[in-house]
């Protein structure tokens, strides 16, 4: 039986998203790709899961597209002729319209749509070996699979920029420092991570999710936009009577909520 390139396990309300080619260091294949696709949406329809950490087995991250393998024959479909995104779409609304808290545990190696998937995540926590390497121009390539649209309002345009077009190594420190890291921690980096997702969980799940749907929709609005946007918000919010009712008893009693999502 082939293995996953892809692997699940749940803790409490954490799901734990692998990336399993160690061998390749999680080099991306269309395998890997519907693998992890198959992972990432298994745990947005479990209600049960409430927040997902993302990292990769073995020595790295990701290291970007395998450019070892056989390519993959081109579909020859209309809809794949009209997509004009081609993979990295794809690839890129992974991560992006996943709308539960995404954390990366970025272990090694992140490079090139690596690095994308990595940027494309909420948060990321890195261990001391994290490195980040944008790599595309070394290959004869622009930026794809999102990275021009996330590095820049990740560090800002002038940062993303020197990332770029050197396309030098970023070690562990210096990422913490221009936010591509937003914390870098010793000892386990995946019980780290889930610590760090539980506090995530333990609120209202669906205004958690609102929450980084109200975040992501406002990140280009104008103010007005952005303020009838968070009142679309709230009233989905709300929709989780259950919980509106458990969030007023537990701040008038004084003790932790104890949230459904219903």
């Amino acid at each position: 039986m082939t293995q996953s390139t892809a692997t699940s396990e749940r803790r409490g309300h954490v799901a734990i998203v692998t990336l399993n080619r160690p061998e390749k260091l999680n080099a991306i294949n269309e395998d890997l790709r519907r693998d992890l696709a198959a992972a990432l949406g298994a745990a947005r329809e479990d209600d049960e899961v409430r927040a997902v950490v993302l990292t990769g087995a073995g020595r790295g991250f990701c290291s970007g597209a395998d450019l070892t393998g056989v390519p993959p024959t081109p579909q020859n479909d209309q809809n794949t002729k009209l997509d004009e995104v081609g993979w990295v779409g794809p690839w890129a609304r992974l991560f992006h319209d996943f709308d539960k808290p995404l954390i990366g545990a970025i272990n090694g190696v992140c490079a090139g749509a690596g690095m994308s998937a990595a940027l494309g995540c909420d948060v990321r926590i890195g261990a001391a070996g994290a490195r980040f390497k944008t790599t595309f121009v070394e290959r004869n390539l622009s930026p794809d699979s999102g990275m021009s649209w996330l590095l820049p309002r990740i560090v800002g345009y002038a940062k993303a920029a020197d990332l770029i077009f050197t396309s030098r190594m970023v070690e562990a420190e210096e990422a913490l420092s221009l936010g591509l890291l937003n914390r870098l921690v010793e000892g386990d980096l995946i019980e780290a991570a889930v610590a760090y997702a539980d506090q995530m969980t333990q609120w209202p799940p669906l205004a958690v999710r609102m929450a980084k749907k109200v975040l992501q929709n406002n990140q280009d609005a104008d103010l007005e936009h952005a303020l009838k946007y968070e009142s679309v918000g709230l009233g989905i919010s709300r929709r989780a009577v259950n919980d509106s009712r458990e969030s007023a008893a537990s701040f008038a009693e004084k003790r932790k909520g104890i949230y459904t999502g219903t």
